[in-house]
């Protein structure tokens, strides 16, 4: 079955589908038809991670698809990422193991490590974030430089085709360019017109790594989120610039990522949503539309984790 979408090269020469749907906040009982319904409109990159907790799920809607004929395994680009409390060199091939049963395949097409900080060290069977009697996190002794050691040794034994990072800075990206012997390939990151991202995304790209756009529309359903935060489809500039082609909003601003060669991962569980986050191949934006959005950059980031500001490896107190 074909698929619209286009393609990013890597630096490994592997391709990956610049359009794919996100899983995060999608809960068990609705993400296993979203996936489905991902798969029948067209998408074939999927996001997901074990922090998610619907991996099983997201692999029932892949072994079902492809045991029907509508897709096969190589047509599918699946990303997990591994979470905090697994920095510790020796588990991470364990955990990664754990996500492929999960999502009943052999290998995975690109692992990221979820974000730079450790967490108190656990495992599979621990709580994903460790708290102290006062309910703060309990930040761990990992160091992600020895984390990405043994993310290289999973390429090395073919269980990964890729693999980069998830909410780095520019300088922790310093730090795993200084040891790396498999390159980042990726760095996923928030980005938005709010958040446009565009220093980290003009240092990545001198440094071969593509950008990925995680809560592309602003994240509307962030848990975190407050009453008095914009709105981003709301904002009526982006809704005139919508107006412009016969779009939404939400497709302007998915399709403003695409043209700026950013990876974008918009998540829903919603049908209509699915499958009108994946209608942007008929138009362009004009460059004019593109410079009006860049210019709504205000540095607002929905998924700040101020509760670990205090943590070592805390990635938004650099400049980028």
């Amino acid at each position: 079955m074909a698929s619209n979408n286009q393609f990013v090269t890597f630096n490994n020469g592997e391709k990956y589908p610049i359009l794919g749907l996100g899983t995060w906040k999608s809960k068990p009982g609705v993400v296993e038809e979203a996936v489905r319904v991902a798969i029948d409109t067209g998408y074939r990159h999927f996001d997901c991670a074990m922090f998610y907790g619907n991996e099983q799920e997201i692999g029932n809607a892949i072994k079902q698809k492809i045991d029907e004929g509508v897709v096969a395994r190589e047509d599918l680009y699946i990303t997990s990422k591994l979470w905090n409390i697994f920095h510790q060199p020796e588990i991470v091939e364990t955990v990664l193991k754990k996500t492929l049963s999960d999502l009943q395949v052999e290998y995975l097409d690109l692992y990221l490590i979820h974000w730079p900080m450790a967490f108190k060290e656990g495992g599979l069977n621990d709580d994903f974030i460790p708290k102290d009697d006062d309910g703060a996190t309990i930040e761990g002794n990992g160091s992600y430089i020895e984390t990405w050691k043994a993310m290289e040794q999973l390429v090395e034994n073919g269980l990964v085709r890729s693999i980069g990072v998830s909410n780095f800075n520019k300088r922790q990206i310093e730090d795993i360019l200084s040891v790396a012997t498999v390159k980042p390939v990726n760095n996923q990151v928030e980005c938005h017109p709010y958040l446009n991202q565009n220093q980290l995304k003009k240092y990545c790209e001198e440094q071969g790594i593509v950008l990925t756009a995680y809560s592309p529309l602003g994240s509307p359903d962030n848990p975190w989120k407050k009453p008095e935060d914009h709105s981003l489809l709301e904002d009526p500039k982006i809704i005139e610039i919508a107006d412009k082609y016969s779009k939404s909003a939400a497709q302007v601003i998915i399709k403003y990522q695409i043209q700026r060669g950013v990876m974008v991962i918009p998540k829903s569980v919603t049908k209509n949503r699915i499958e009108s986050n994946f209608d942007v191949w008929d138009f362009e934006l004009e460059q004019e539309d593109m410079d009006q959005i860049d210019i709504y950059d205000c540095g607002a980031r929905f998924v700040h984790m101020k509760g670990n500001m205090h943590f070592k490896d805390y990635p938004f107190n650099d400049e980028y």
